[in-house]
């Protein structure tokens, strides 16, 4: 295991959004992330990993803000793997460093001519954790995808929107951070054999086999009986589950999610919904039967209140609900507020994070506070000096555009 501060070094070749988003699970358990991205090429305005461009200004010309919350906590360095200089550098890096674990969203074609390929990493450490996240796979290596096109191929688009409306995407890019999901659970998996049996592994995460492996309440129904228009887009409303969907308030919205025939037999003893209280309307299935008729009665009497004395009601039925938050307030909602991370830009201004997905008491020993991302290449250097480089070799690969 990597020696830098007892915790496990991640070396990550990375760019866009799903693999930073994999690695930064692992800034948040602690662990070391040095992330690589390629040297400045001549005429090119920007270097390194187009999404350090994208967004509004924040922190010099290569930090803005749609590049900031996946790579708080990290190391950046930069390396010309076109040159077999670099390539060896890297390898030198990978052995020095002690790296457990080596991941990549590069495309798979391209991995061999850039010395990346889990082959040539393997043997310079036999043990190390090899993980890529690629559109298709390694079977299908020369294909290359993002997030939306990948939700049209795998039929999210299929499943969003309005009934009567277009295809749409979903709002979050689900697919990246999937993946990225997919990466920490698969690499964790891998740190558990290897303590194990001693060996490393080779990790090939797709979007798409990814995306297709959460069509659960989908794909199967087709097998057993259901026709494909009634999975399709059905605007805010459940598939299956009646009634589930968004009503129209006095004064805003209101979503409504009645999950079992035992939340009915409640949500009818409220007396603005008793005249609900009708047996064909008990069971699901003749919910399901009635399900327009239904909902035009549940919108009138939503509309007749307003969304406080609504959730009361609901509340008092135990009923799910929510109001549809605006996304502007969603961190200050109290659970978000309690458990967001933050970090601090360069002059001195505080940007709130999401919090991770489980309570990590590590970070609340950082006080929930994150190093701001890096600037291109800001670690070379140091980098280089750990794994031993002295300081006129790494002068003349300077010179040399290799880093």
């Amino acid at each position: 295991m990597g020696s830098h501060d007892e915790q496990p070094v991640v070396l990550s070749l990375e760019q866009a959004l799903s693999m930073p988003y994999g690695t930064l699970r692992f800034v948040h358990l602690g662990w070391r992330v040095i992330r690589i991205e390629p040297t400045a090429v001549a005429g090119r305005a920007t270097k390194g990993d187009p999404n350090r461009y994208i967004g509004r200004p924040v922190a010099g010309a290569d930090r803005c803000s749609y590049y900031v919350a996946p790579n708080v906590g990290k190391e950046a360095i930069a390396l010309n793997l076109k040159d077999e200089r670099g390539r060896a550098a890297l390898w030198r890096l990978i052995e020095e460093l002690d790296v457990d674990v080596f991941c990549t969203n590069t495309m798979p074609s391209r991995h061999e001519a850039l010395g990346i390929d889990h082959a040539s990493l393997r043997e310079i450490k036999e043990d190390l954790i090899w993980c890529s996240i690629s559109a298709m796979g390694h079977a299908r290596g020369d294909v290359p995808g993002y997030d939306p096109a990948i939700q049209a191929l795998c039929g999210f688009m299929d499943l969003t929107g309005e009934s009567d409306g277009p295809p749409m995407q979903c709002g979050p890019p689900v697919i990246d951070l999937k993946a990225g999901d997919e990466v920490f659970a698969q690499v964790l998996h891998a740190m558990l054999e290897r303590e194990r049996t001693g060996r490393g592994a080779m990790i090939d995460v797709s979007l798409a086999h990814a995306a297709a492996s959460w069509l659960h309440t989908f794909t199967p129904m087709l097998d057993m009986g259901s026709p494909p228009e009634e999975l399709r887009r059905n605007g805010s409303e459940h598939r299956q589950f009646i009634p589930v969907n968004a009503y129209r308030t006095a004064d805003g919205y209101l979503y409504i999610a009645l999950g079992s025939d035992a939340q009915w037999r409640r949500f009818v003893t409220q007396p603005m919904f008793a005249a609900l209280d009708q047996q064909r309307f008990a069971t699901n299935e003749g919910r399901r039967e009635c399900k327009r008729e239904l909902g035009k009665a549940i919108g009138e009497i939503c509309r007749a209140h307003a969304s406080d004395a609504l959730a009361a009601a609901l509340a008092a039925a135990a009923v799910p609900h929510a109001p549809i938050t605006a996304i502007e307030d969603v961190a200050d909602l109290p659970f978000v507020r309690e458990s967001a991370l933050r970090t601090t830009t360069p002059d001195g201004r505080t940007v709130r994070l999401p919090p991770p997905a489980v309570a990590l008491p590590h970070l609340d020993e950082l006080d929930r506070t994150l190093p701001f991302p890096p600037t291109h290449g800001e670690h070379t250097d140091a980098v280089l000096i750990e794994a031993g480089f002295d300081p006129e070799r790494i002068a003349a690969l300077h010179a040399a555009g290799v880093i």
